[in-house]
């Protein structure tokens, strides 16, 4: 390894590991975020009868929050709504046109009452209006909850889903009820709802490394492990019922995975090594890659899913961490690697063909070494697009959210001036990325949309770091 002594260089590229359309013009990358017009969406306040209406605070923040957050469509600010708000079908009263007894241009409708344009014609100018109210049956709660296209003629023509949802007569049940409406309404638009979804990450609250989870929007942080001593770099099988981390619980690094249902430690064999990291599920579930020093050079390896049937990928006197799988092909991977020097963005097949460096490639006298240092690769779930952290045009160490169409190597940079930002990790949607950052003295996670927008913090506790997002149990 040139220019760097090998034991900077090894803690360095560990260090890292462990740490829909954006433009049209730039590959393409998230269709949903600027791809054309967004659908404008008018969402009133529902109310509730009875006990169910002290939950009806939970339920439509929820609900908002839930269709603002997908980047699919363009929410009409609540000031712009007519004062009189429709609650179910029967409250709509089309207008009337009047005989006109005199020749020339016809009498203008007249309003009787609540109808489409109201919520179509300015000031709203809504392409569609959710409404509904909840109500209680037997203890439990229902939403009677309907979509409607603002540009039909009729009730019936106008109407794009009319649904009952259930769910208990309680703060939660009012967000799930809430969850299952935003669901269906984004399904209407080719979105997909990240309810369900959870994201798994390290935090040091507790006074040492463990893995944590939470669901997609912050809420419910549990901590998943209690080994009081350094875990991290945690991966999640497919089905979402396992997860695997790295440990020094038991002195020597070791991968270990646990059972998401059960909380159990699912057995997994180790190779003897200084170095064993960044695990990593293949998208069948049966197989796990790592980084091993088996031999003195951090490698990159297969083995089954209980540690067994180990074969060595790479073969490079160069340190390779955080093989990452494409999740469509199955048959190709990105990872880190210092082969040309400083730790750079490369793929191939999984059997260590094809190779090719995908980071930037500039002169170095005679070295041809990379843009600053690349870092935690990861997989939209299109198998097109990468998100990584990297170095590219700042001060070592001060990393960006990059995202690269592998097909077009176009480029495009999220992040600017915020911090340290790092471990990117895309969303079951394809829309969103979560990461960390740290901006001040900690280290916290965050999710934005693939453009850049839409910034929130989800973490506030200790320091929390490494996120990736699963789709849940199947």
């Amino acid at each position: 390894m040139k220019n760097k002594p090998i034991i900077v260089i090894l803690v360095s590229l560990i260090a890292i590991a462990a740490g829909a359309t954006i433009l049209a013009a730039q590959g393409g990358i998230v269709g949903t975020i600027s791809g054309g017009e967004k659908p404008a969406i008018a969402v009133p306040d529902l109310r509730g009868s009875g006990e169910a209406q002290p939950l009806m605070n939970a339920f439509n923040e929820t609900l908002w929050n839930d269709l603002a957050d997908s980047g699919s469509l363009k929410m009409v600010a609540k000031s712009m709504y007519p004062l009189t708000v429709p609650q179910q079908p029967s409250d709509f009263r089309p207008p009337i046109t009047p005989v006109n007894s005199r020749r020339g241009a016809p009498a203008a409708p007249v309003t009787t009452g609540p109808w489409f344009t109201d919520w179509s014609n300015p000031p709203v100018n809504a392409n569609y209006l959710a409404m509904g109210y909840t109500a209680v049956q037997d203890g439990r709660l229902v939403l009677y909850g309907w979509l409607y296209n603002t540009a039909q003629p009729t009730v019936a023509s106008a109407q794009v889903i009319g649904k009952l949802y259930f769910g208990p007569l309680s703060a939660d049940g009012a967000k799930q009820v809430a969850r299952d409406f935003a669901a269906d309404i984004l399904r209407q638009f080719g979105a997909v709802s990240l309810a369900g979804s959870k994201i798994y990450y390290v935090s040091d609250r507790t006074g040492n490394k463990e893995i944590w989870s939470m669901d997609y929007d912050g809420t419910n942080q549990k901590q998943l492990t209690n080994y009081k001593s350094s875990s991290s770099q945690p991966a999640v099988s497919p089905d979402g019922k396992m997860f695997a981390f790295t440990t020094y619980a038991h002195g020597n690094p070791q991968i270990m995975i646990h059972s998401v249902e059960t909380g159990r430690r699912v057995p997994f064999y180790n190779p003897v090594s200084s170095v064993v990291a960044t695990p990593e599920f293949t998208p069948d579930g049966q197989h796990m890659l790592f980084a091993a020093s088996i031999d003195g050079w951090t490698q990159i390896f297969e083995s089954n899913v209980d540690g067994s049937g180990l074969r060595r990928i790479s073969h490079v006197r160069a340190i390779e961490v955080s093989p990452k799988v494409n999740p469509k092909t199955g048959s190709d991977m990105v990872f880190i690697s210092g082969r040309s020097g400083y730790p750079q963005l490369w793929h191939m097949t999984l059997e260590g063909t094809d190779l090719e460096r995908l980071s930037t490639p500039v002169s170095d006298g005679e070295n041809k070494t990379g843009e600053g240092e690349v870092a935690n690769p990861a997989w939209n779930p299109n198998g097109k697009t990468l998100a990584f952290s990297w170095t590219k045009g700042f001060e070592p160490g001060n990393y960006n959210i990059f995202l690269m169409d592998v097909g077009t190597r176009q480029l495009i940079q999220l992040t600017h001036g915020e911090g340290r930002n790092e471990n990117p990790w895309w969303a079951p949607d394809g829309v969103h990325i979560v990461f960390s950052s740290k901006r001040g003295p900690v280290t916290q996670i965050y999710t934005m949309l693939a453009d850049g927008t839409n910034v929130k913090q989800l973490t506030t506790q200790g320091n929390n770091l490494q996120p990736v997002w699963s789709k849940g149990i199947n």
